[in-house]
C-alpha cells in the first residue's frame, strides 16, 4: 500500500470513529509517524520542520525526557495518596522558579484541567461565581472554560457570552480601539477593563476571578503594551477578585527574556496554571497558588486527581526543567526570537499583505491583510501560505479571530538555520502568490 492509500485508509475510518469536530491540519492531511528535535517525519520518510507544535517543548522525543519517563515507568506508577520522592522534588523545583509568594502546587492532566482548577480555587476564597476574561480569549475545553472562553462562545457554535462572564476588551496595539506601544495605549485599555469590573460590581455580580494570558495566543499572539497585565491584575484585586495567570501557552522560558510570560510584564498573580509544554508531550499541568489559597480550599473536601502529579509525570517534569536549563533553551528562546523577528520584519518592507511581526521570544504573529491602510484581515492568503508550506516541509498555522494570523511557535530546539528557512519560505510564497 502505498503512503496516500495509507492515508485515505485512515482518513477514512477516522471519519468513521472519530467525533468530526475534531480538526485536521491542512488541505492535505499529513500522516505523522515520527518527531525529533524541532521536526516531524511523515510515513515517506519526509521530514517537515515543526514551527507550531509548542507542546513538544524542548524538542519531539527528546532522550533526556524520554529516558526519565520510561525507568520511572519500569519502577512504579502510582498516585499522589502515597509519598513519592519524585512528586515533592518536582514540586521544589516548580516553585523555586516563581515568584515567593506563589508556594503550593496541584497537579493535573492538562492545561484545562489546571484553569477549571483554578476557578475552583478563587470561588473558595471569593464565594463568587462571575468570572471576568479577556476577549477573544481561550483557556481549555470544559463547558466551564468554554463558557469563560468568547473565542468559542462568540465563535462558530457559541452560545454567546454567559450572563455571569465579564469580558475586557482585548489590548490589541494594531487592531484593536487603541494602537501605539505607549504608556498610554496600556492606561486606555486597563480604563475600559476596570469600567467592565465596577459595572459588574455596581450590579451586584463581582468577579470572583479575572483570568488572562500574559500573550493571548487565540487572539492573533498578541503582545499587549507594557504594563498592562500588571494594571489589569491590580484592578482585579481592588474589586476583591483573585487574578488568574494562565502560561499554559506561553511558560517555560518561551518568551526569552523570563521564565513566565506574566514575570516578562512585571505582572503579580495569585494563581498561575501550566500545562503544553510542561511535560513535553506527556499529559500534565499544574496550579501554583498562595498558601492562604490553598488553605482556604482545603474546607474538608478532597482534591483528587487520579493520575495528576503521579511519579512518572513528575519523572518526565522534572527532566522538561532540566533540559530548559542545561541547554540555555530560556535564552535560546530570546536569541533566536529576535531573529526571527528580524527576519520576518525585513520581508515585511517588500510584501504588503504583512500587516503586523510581533511576538516575544518564539511566540509570534504575523498578520496577514488586504490592506495595510485598513488593516482588513486577508484569512485567505493566510490559509494559502499555510497550506503551500506544507509542500515546501515547513509546518505552520493559523489563528486570529479572523484566522488571519500565521501563529509561530515551534519547540525551543528551533536553530537559528530554522529559523533563516522560515523566513525564506513565507518569502518566497509571499513572492510567488503575488506574482500569481
Amino acid at each position: 500500500m502505498t503512503t496516500t492509500d495509507a492515508t485515505a485508509e485512515l482518513l477514512a475510518r477516522r471519519r468513521v470513529l472519530l467525533g468530526p469536530s475534531l480538526a485536521l491540519s491542512y488541505r492535505t492531511p499529513l500522516l505523522i509517524v515520527r518527531g525529533e528535535g524541532a521536526y516531524l517525519f511523515d510515513a515517506d520518510g519526509r521530514a517537515y520542520l515543526d514551527c507550531v507544535n509548542n507542546v513538544a517543548h524542548v524538542g519531539h522525543g527528546h532522550p533526556r525526557v524520554v529516558e526519565a519517563g520510561v525507568a520511572q515507568m519500569r519502577l512504579l506508577n502510582t498516585n499522589t495518596r502515597y509519598l513519592h520522592e519524585n512528586v515533592i522534588r518536582y514540586a521544589e523545583r516548580l516553585t523555586a522558579l516563581l515568584p515567593e509568594h506563589l508556594e503550593v502546587c496541584f497537579f493535573t492532566n492538562s492545561g484545562s484541567e489546571a484553569n477549571e482548577l483554578a476557578l475552583r480555587l478563587a470561588r473558595a476564597v471569593t464565594g463568587r461565581p462571575d468570572i471576568a476574561t479577556v476577549d477573544v480569549a481561550y483557556h481549555g475545553n470544559t463547558q466551564r472554560l468554554i463558557e469563560i472562553s468568547p473565542y468559542k462562545f462568540n465563535g462558530p457554535g457559541g452560545a454567546g457570552r454567559p450572563d455571569d462572564v465579564q469580558v475586557v476588551p482585548l489590548p490589541d496595539p494594531y487592531r484593536g480601539r487603541f494602537r501605539g506601544d505607549g504608556p498610554g495605549v496600556a492606561a486606555a485599555y486597563l480604563s475600559e477593563a476596570v469600567a467592565v469590573l465596577d459595572a459588574a460590581v455596581d450590579a451586584g455580580r463581582p468577579a470572583g476571578a479575572l483570568i488572562a494570558e500574559a500573550i493571548p495566543g487565540t487572539a492573533g499572539q498578541i503582545v499587549p503594551p507594557a504594563g498592562w497585565l500588571a494594571g489589569l491584575f491590580d484592578a482585579a484585586r481592588a474589586i476583591g477578585a483573585v487574578p488568574i495567570a494562565d502560561e499554559v501557552q506561553v511558560g517555560f522560558g518561551r518568551v526569552g527574556t523570563d521564565m513566565w510570560a506574566f514575570g516578562a510584564q512585571g505582572a503579580r498573580p495569585d494563581i498561575v496554571t501550566m500545562g503544553k509544554p510542561i511535560g513535553n508531550g506527556h499529559p500534565l499541568g499544574a496550579v501554583v497558588t498562595t498558601r492562604a489559597i490553598a488553605n482556604t480550599f482545603a474546607n474538608g473536601m478532597e482534591y483528587f486527581n487520579t493520575f495528576g502529579g503521579n511519579p512518572v509525570s513528575a519523572a518526565i517534569g522534572l527532566a522538561v526543567l532540566d533540559v530548559i536549563a542545561d541547554e540555555g533553551l530560556q535564552e535560546h528562546a530570546r536569541v533566536i526570537g529576535k531573529r526571527l523577528l528580524g527576519g520576518l520584519r525585513e520581508i515585511a518592507t517588500r510584501h504588503e499583505p504583512i500587516g503586523d511581526v510581533r511576538g516575544a521570544g518564539l511566540f509570534i504573529g504575523v498578520e496577514i491583510v488586504r490592506d495595510r491602510s485598513t488593516r482588513a484581515p486577508y484569512a485567505d492568503l493566510a490559509d494559502d501560505l499555510v497550506n503551500a508550506a506544507v509542500g515546501r516541509g515547513v509546518l505552520l498555522s493559523t489563528d486570529g479571530p479572523d484566522r488571519n494570523v500565521i501563529k509561530i511557535k515551534p519547540p525551543l530546539v528551533f536553530s537559528s538555520a530554522d529559523a533563516d528557512r522560515l523566513v525564506e519560505t513565507i518569502d518566497a510564497i509571499l513572492s510567488e502568490l503575488d506574482a500569481g
